[in-house]
Formats: structure tokens, sequence, C-alpha cells
């Protein structure tokens, strides 16, 4: 594959083999009641409610079936560790000092980005096939249970094509290189690549969530546009493209940056790699545009309305990231306390440690359905729904995910805290979703907008929730309580509390 780096591994047949297992007795000392190191697992049929709620909503599950086997895989899931332990380097010269601006990535994190993208990941939803959206959403699932890291620049990448649709220009060149199913990390202009990807920059250091304090310009050259400006946060500095806000003649408006000209290099300085918490095979940079070459992405001064479309998609992804990051946490957990002993009995024969983990599961299982169902809303094409139901997905699957994974390191004990199992990197990851794309209080901030602007998407979220009443007296009685509580949209201090109860 053109600018892929080589794989150490490929064609030796490692990567079929399962290794030997580690010796229990050294020296006279033997190792017992430590839980042996999982192989290979399937990650869809593996997960019952993946594959009942997939199949209920539209999915394609052959192909999901397919993803989940593969992802399980236990050299698959190596590479995870090696891209996150791994992080890229920002290599801003060549020997002789000419500026290059390149982020070089471990060849793991590649592996792992051709295996997304390959599968369709960006893809899928824009295909025309039934249930593209759900299948996606559970692609983004199974994914991030391997490595989250990769999945921001495919999560732009799809999320980016209907925010190209406002130019048909622009889409006509973008949007097949965004479609082909093709990895292509090579330093070179859209015209000489097999595939693409999209980044987003955005944030700036004065502004953070306002958008509108945007400092960035825009200038006119000829039907092009040349910014200068910075940005705080740019994700993913090695993508092909970025969308952005800049200040325009016309107002705040949405462009698209190249990352690389016909033989050249576009105006886009990296300042520097941020040290993240977590996230770590993903790079997130400041850069600095210096009269970088722009397409305009609609009208002057419909930029916020415009990016919107893009965060209205890439809102969905961290709806349902979290709740792969969940089923990771409790994985490792109900591997541990099926094979871990205490006081004669499996942990997970003993009340209550089975009470502990039916709490999480039913938790984990409650944020699969509400991100599928979001999702599904995409592909039927209610969008009133789906404008709600993605912000509320979003709000309620991140406040659940990190104190879901604490549980489960705790469930592991001593062992949940050592770098050599899953759950500290899961722990770190936790709280990114929450604060990506707009932490709670921006997103509960939205769903007040969306009220006052949309009265049918509460409309379409009520009638959904009356269908199944009479069902479950429980749900008929934390309904009847929300609307007692809220008869009409809450003042803004209580906004939190008012998406937190409809969501649940």
């Amino acid at each position: 594959m053109a600018g892929l780096p080589e794989d150490p591994a490929a064609g030796t047949g490692t990567e079929a083999r399962t290794p030997l297992p580690g010796r229990s007795r050294f020296h006279g000392h033997e190792v017992a009641n430590q839980p042996a190191p999982e192989g290979d697992r399937d990650l869809f049929l593996g997960d019952p409610a993946l594959a009942g709620m997939a199949a209920a909503m539209g999915g394609d599950c052959v192909h999901l079936a397919a993803r989940g086997a593969a992802l399980g895989r236990a050299d698959l899931r190596a590479l995870g560790r090696a891209a996150m332990r791994n992080p890229p380097e920002l290599r801003l010269f060549d020997a002789g000092g000419r500026r290059l601006d390149e982020v070089i990535f471990h060849p793991a994190y590649h592996r792992l980005m051709a295996e997304g993208i390959g599968a369709g990941y960006a893809a899928l939803p824009w295909e025309g096939a039934a249930g593209g959206h759900v299948s996606h959403a559970a692609l983004v699932y199974l994914h991030s249970q391997v490595e989250p890291g990769s999945c921001c620049p495919m999560t732009m990448s799809y999320a980016a094509v209907p925010a190209l649709m406002a130019e048909p220009r622009l889409a006509a060149a973008w949007r097949p290189m965004l479609l082909s199913r093709r990895y292509d990390p090579a330093v070179a202009p859209l015209a000489a690549k097999h595939g693409a990807t999209l980044g987003m920059a955005m944030t700036e250091r004065q502004g953070g969530s306002d958008l509108g304090a945007t400092a960035t310009r825009a200038r006119r050259d000829g039907d092009d546009y040349r910014l200068d400006g910075h940005k705080w946060f740019c994700s993913a500095p090695m993508s092909d493209g970025f969308l952005t806000l800049a200040e325009a003649p016309g107002g705040l408006t949405c462009f698209l940056v190249p990352r690389w000209l016909d033989g050249a290099r576009n105006g886009i300085a990296i300042e520097r790699l941020k040290d993240k918490l977590g996230n770590r095979a993903n790079a997130s940079a400041e850069i600095v545009f210096q009269d970088a070459l722009a397409h305009r992405l609609g009208d002057e001064g419909a930029g916020l309305r415009r990016i919107l479309t893009m965060v209205h998609h890439t809102r969905l992804d961290t709806a349902m990231a979290p709740a792969g990051l969940m089923r990771a946490a409790l994985t490792a957990a109900h591997h541990w306390v099926s094979h871990r002993r205490a006081f004669q009995r499996r942990l997970i024969d003993q009340p209550l440690m089975a009470a502990v983990l039916a709490d999480l599961v039913l938790d984990h299982e409650a944020a699969l359905a509400l991100g599928l169902r979001a999702a599904r809303a995409f592909d039927a094409g209610e969008a009133p729904f789906a404008r709600l139901a993605v912000a509320l997905a979003k709000f309620l699957n991140n406040k659940r995910c990190p104190p879901l994974v604490a549980e489960a390191m705790e469930v592991m004990g001593g062992m949940g805290y050592v770098e050599d199992t899953d759950l500290p990197w899961l722990y770190r990851e936790a709280p990114l979703n929450g604060i990506w794309e707009g932490s709670g209080n921006v997103i509960c901030l939205d769903v007040l907008r969306t009220l006052a602007r949309e009265p049918a998407a509460l409309a379409a979220v009520e009638a959904e929730l009356d269908a199944v009443r009479g069902a479950d007296r429980r749900h008929d009685a934390a309904l009847e309580a929300h609307r007692a509580r809220w008869p009409g949209p809450p003042p803004e201090a209580e906004a939190r509390w008012f998406v937190e109860s409809l969501a649940t």
C-alpha cells in the first residue's frame, strides 16, 4: 500500500500463531489463581447485546461479525497497545533545516487506520446501503475497544462528507477519496493519492467552545481565500485537509484547508503536539495558518451553520465510543472475576460481586441502546428526533463511562491499576468524549436551543417515550415525574438535570 510503513510481521505468519504461554513454575515458584491472558475473542458474537441490537436496528450484521472477529484477535489488540505506547512524534525540519511540519506515527497506528478505513468506518453511511449509520456506529463501538485514538481521523472523515455537499466542486474532488476505503498516509496532493482523510481545527486559545470569538482571518484570493491565524487544538494534523472557521469579509465562514498543494506544502505550521492524558496514539496539535490556501464551504457568514452539520455527526461517534470503552472495561472485569478465586469460590459466584457486575452490564447496555437508536434515526431520516437524541446520548453516555471504568478497575483490585492490563488506558480515555465536540454544559445548552428552535425535536422524543407507556411501571413513573417537574423547557440552571432525566 502506497506510503504505508512496512509491517515487520507481514508475510511471516506470526500474526496467525498462538503465542506460547508463560511458565507457571520456575525455581520452585508457582503462579496460581492468576487468570491467564485472553487470546483471540469475538467482539461481535461474544457481545449478545450488540448482536441483537444491531440486527433489530438494521445494521449489516454479516459485516459487523467479520469486523468483531478481526478486531478481537490478540495480534490486533496488541497493535492497539503498541500504538498507545509509542505516541506520534513531531518532525519540524529536514536535515538541511527546511520546514516539514510532519507527524510521524508508529507502524501499529498505520495498520489500525488501514483496518478501519478498509472496513468502511468512514464510508459505510454514504454508500447507499440500508442501515449504514447503525453499522458505522457499531464499528465505532468495536474499534474503540481496541484503540480509540485512530477513531478520531476516521470519525472526522465520516462527518465531513455532509458538510462538503455545500460546495459541489469540492465534494466532487474530496468525497470519492474519503469513501475510497483505501488508507494512504503519503505526503502528497489529493490528485496523487488513493484515499484521503480530513481533520478539524476549530478551537483557538481565546475562544474554546465560543467559536464566535474566532480570530483567524480570511481574505479573498481569486475564487479561493488565504487564511492567517492560529488553532489551539487541531485533531489529526497529518490529515489531507482540515475543516476550519475564519472571519471572512462577510462574517464567520467555514473553509476546507488542504494540507498539501500541487508541488508544495500549504501554509500550515505545527507549533507543538499536545501531551495528553489519554488518546495517546492520536496526535493533537497547535497549528498556525500562514497565508494558507483555503476553499470556502457555504456562504460567507454561514460558518457556524455549516460546521454544525459536521459536528452533529461527530457527536454521534462521541456517544458510541464511550459505550465501546464501557464494554472493554466490563469484558476485562468479567474475565477477571470468572477465573479469580477468593474464599474458596470464584469471585463471579459471590452474590455481592455478581450484583456489581450486573449493575455495570445495565449501564453498558443502556449506553449501547441509546447510541444505536440515535444512529438509526440518521438512517430513517428522523431529523428532528436525531437532533435531540444525539445530544442526549452524548451527554448521558459520557457521564456514565468514567465511573463505570473506575468500578471495573476496582473489581480487579490491584491488577486493575497495573499497566499490563487494559484498565489504566481505559481510565485515561474515559473522560475524553465528554470533552470532545462539546462538554456537558455545551451539550445541555445546545439542547435548550433545540427546544426553542425546533419544537418538533422534543415532540419526536416524547412520542417515542409515550409509545412504550404501559410496558413497565418504572418507566411510566419516571416519565410522569419528568413531565411534572418540567412541563416546559427548563431554566438554564436546571439544564443538566433536565437532559439527564430525559435521556434516562
